[in-house]
């Protein structure tokens, strides 16, 4: 069975091939802008495209080659400040290019997994579960849920994943996620303001690539909420990371969201009820804290 995987550069992407290698029932063919960072390479049966999906003649012409029987949309330009800064590119990346995958998708008859995010909603009524009502507050999410409603409206067998704030490991030439950011920051003896205004149920990516895979294999169609269980801020986030790494939480100032005045709002309070993966698909998270150790290794 042939899968084809956009985003398989980045934090999510490299820990889903790999998932997906270690099933054994894939050819898989991962695509990402830029030479292949996967440490899952050609020796484990991968085959790397260097693709960028805004490029609609290639993109739609390698999908049409591969005939993939599953299409994992995971690549997006997901910085909500660079999404508010550059509309244009957001808009390339998130909503044409998943209309240029779609519509090669309908070509090949592909089931298309589209990997979502939490900023669909607002955050004045969280968590929240697959019944919500979206209405995103800033231009990410707002791409976001566009290139959503192309997915439910495409004629496709589909689901939607939706995530919040993913966390893990390090990966080769990626930027640090947000824990690694305090990791880094604290471990150099630097004072760092973090949020405690927000409110948000972190996801261990390896959880998430779990989740997909789940969906997939149950050929699930629909709405799912990936994430773990636990609410907390970013503020309670890294004080648990310096505390289990054994660092100085009081160099961790606790402030609002009103401190950066950055230029993309952000939702006050998401976070996601999992009842419904729980029940359909079999997922259950690992503990915030079970997680966090097994990204450092404590």
């Amino acid at each position: 069975m042939k899968v084809f995987v956009t985003g398989a550069n980045g934090l999510l992407g490299q820990h889903l091939i790999r998932q997906l290698v270690d099933e054994g029932k894939f050819v898989i063919h991962a695509t990402g802008k830029g030479p292949s960072r996967l440490s899952y390479g050609e020796k484990n049966g991968v085959i790397y495209h260097q693709l960028d999906i805004t490029d609609h003649k290639r993109t739609q012409a390698l999908v049409e080659k591969v005939s993939p029987h599953i299409l994992i949309h995971a690549a997006a330009l997901t910085q909500p400040n660079d999404c508010h800064a550059d509309k244009t590119a957001c808009w390339k990346v998130n909503v044409a290019a998943t209309r240029t995958l779609l519509r090669a998708a309908k070509k090949t008859r592909s089931y298309f997994i589209y990997v979502s995010t939490d900023f669909v909603f607002d955050g004045k009524d969280g968590p929240y579960d697959e019944g919500a009502s979206p209405n995103p507050i800033n231009d990410y999410g707002q791409s976001k849920l566009l290139a959503e409603e192309m997915v439910e409206m495409s004629g496709l067998h589909w689901a939607i994943v939706r995530t919040v704030l993913l966390y893990g490991g390090k990966i080769p030439g990626g930027r640090p996620n947000f824990i690694q950011w305090v990791k880094d920051n604290l471990s150099a003896g630097k004072k760092i303001k973090v949020v405690d205004d927000q409110f948000r149920t972190p996801t261990y990516v390896e959880d998430l690539a779990k989740g997909i895979i789940l969906v997939l294999m149950k050929h699930a169609k629909g709405v799912f909420h990936i994430s773990g269980r636990e609410m907390c801020t970013p503020y309670q986030l890294a004080v648990t990371v310096a505390d289990i790494l054994q660092l100085d939480s009081g160099s961790i100032e606790r402030v609002t969201a009103e401190t950066f005045q950055e230029p993309a709002k952000r939702p006050p309070k998401t976070g996601f009820i999992i009842t419904k993966a729980v029940k359909e698909l079999g997922y259950v998270p690992v503990k915030l804290e079970d997680g966090l150790r097994r990204v450092f290794g404590v």
